[in-house]
């Protein structure tokens, strides 16, 4: 008979695997499974989604076509929706599709593992899992692995930063406001090349910015938490820890921060009042991370009296911005509705790299693309 599957790599800690774990839209391969056949099945994925069962974005896992040994089984957005008995009795699923339109997603996913015991891997459509962290998840004893969707969205995201830079290098408000007042007045821009960009949270996004900022001619100072993982990266002049004051030696040295940190329990309130009244007069702030990494009444504080040029927000502590934020108010912000992501085919994309990239590999006893530690929240 056919020999037992092989343990699910990446539930063991992810210190001991090697090879590649992370996957990039624009660098990593593409279509490596596409010529899969049946004979090559290890295991057997029998898949449930905690999902708005009418999203199209998915149609690629409700609709198929899907791997060979793939078995697509149902969505819902509570335990009530699925029929839990048979679930156990019958059909034992073993991998979990998570995704933003699942409401009060923290509190359903630790629900379903532990309604469904043979569940072994979540995987979530996006690359922040903040929507699915809480303590419940973080606690829990069960061996389950959890991977996500980073690397589809950086690009969209690190074009979105140049912008943010050029608008105020360039005085763009101005611009247009001398267009309205059809007003004829040469005015001294910035260059961007020479400039320095701090990135605080140096992942997928913060290396996509650090690429096109690179092409600019601009030096790239990183923090992260582990800042070895950035031993030989070309990109970067220099690399600090996660510390506060490695956080605020990079405010005072950059002309423009890029904060692209993940929301976890470490991260909340990280740039706070402390950090803007480091940073170097005249730095242009972007936030196209998590709001909540930022203390909102410290940047506003910063702007208002001056010591920000400007900012470029793309997210929020609250969300949608309240109407009564003085962000609204200030001049020089730039806000857009978290939305510099929402390209027409994002989702979709999501969706298409679980079906076409990741599902293969859980199939044949691969490890998994794109691992998230459950307590660290990234």
């Amino acid at each position: 008979g056919r020999r037992p599957p092989p343990p699910l790599l990446l539930s063991r800690p992810l210190s001991d695997v090697t090879g590649p774990q992370f996957w990039n839209r624009e660098d990593s391969p593409h279509g490596r499974y596409s010529h899969m056949k049946r004979g090559d099945v290890v295991r057997e994925a029998v898949i449930v989604a905690l999902a708005n069962p009418e999203e199209r974005a998915n149609t690629a896992l409700f609709a198929g076509p899907l791997p060979p040994g793939a078995t697509y089984l149902g969505a819902g957005t509570s335990l009530a929706d699925f029929d839990v008995q048979e679930l156990n009795e019958v059909q034992q699923p073993n991998v979990l599709f998570m995704c933003p339109s699942c409401p009060n997603a923290a509190e359903m996913l630790p629900a379903m593992l532990a309604a469904v015991p043979s569940l072994e891997w979540v995987h979530a459509r996006s690359a922040g899992i903040d929507f699915v962290s809480s303590p419940e998840l973080a606690q829990s004893d069960k061996k389950v692995v959890l991977t996500n969707a980073k690397g589809q969205f950086s690009s969209t995201l690190a074009e979105y930063t140049m912008m943010a830079c050029s608008y105020f290098a360039k005085d763009l408000p101005r611009l247009m406001r001398q267009k309205r007042a059809r007003n004829w007045e040469k005015y001294d821009v910035e260059e961007l090349r020479g400039k320095t960009m701090g990135i605080v949270g140096y992942g997928d996004i913060g290396r996509a910015c650090a690429k096109l900022a690179d092409v600019y001619g601009m030096r790239i100072v990183a923090l992260r938490r582990n800042p070895h993982l950035c031993a030989g990266d070309p990109l970067c002049d220099a690399v600090y820890g996660a510390d506060k004051d490695s956080l605020n030696r990079l405010m005072a040295e950059s002309d423009y921060v890029v904060c692209s940190a993940p929301s976890t329990v470490e991260t909340k309130g990280m740039v706070d009042a402390a950090a803007f009244a480091a940073a170097k007069r005249g730095l242009v702030f972007i936030n196209l991370g998590r709001g909540p990494v930022v203390d909102e009444d410290a940047l506003i504080a910063a702007l208002g009296e001056g010591r920000l040029r400007g900012a470029a927000l793309d997210v929020f502590t609250t969300e949608p911005l309240p109407t009564g934020s003085a962000l609204w108010d200030l001049d020089n912000v730039l806000l857009s509705p978290h939305n510099m992501d929402q390209t027409s085919t994002f989702m979709h994309e999501a969706t298409e790299f679980f079906v076409n990239e990741n599902l293969p590999r859980y199939i044949l006893g691969e490890t998994l693309l794109n691992p998230v530690d459950k307590v660290l929240g990234y």
